[in-house]
């Protein structure tokens, strides 16, 4: 293998693991279904069927991932959900 390959290996492989990042949903007895499903759509550019199947798995399970990607990419469409005064972190 030529240096090149092994550096370009290496970048896939950091590039993977910098993917690695999800943002949790947690259930509350506060937001209706229909708010969560709306910011799901306008933070998290979900389509409304995809909001709406993470909203009930959030409802009957009290979680789901909404989201994967970086920390970087994550933190701000988070910094959005828990300001529209839905509970979730990044992990």
């Amino acid at each position: 293998m030529s240096t090149i390959e092994k550096v370009q290996e290496e970048l896939l492989v950091e590039e993977l693991v910098g993917l690695n990042n999800e943002i949790i949903l947690y259930n509350d007895d506060v937001n209706t279904f229909d708010h969560v499903i709306d910011t799901l759509v306008k933070v998290c550019n979900h389509e409304a069927l995809q909001a709406e199947q993470c909203a009930l798995l959030v409802h009957y399970k009290g979680q789901c991932a909404i989201k994967t990607g970086s920390y970087d990419e994550l933190k701000p469409l988070c910094s959005a959900l828990l300001d529209a005064g839905l509970s979730a972190e990044i992990l």
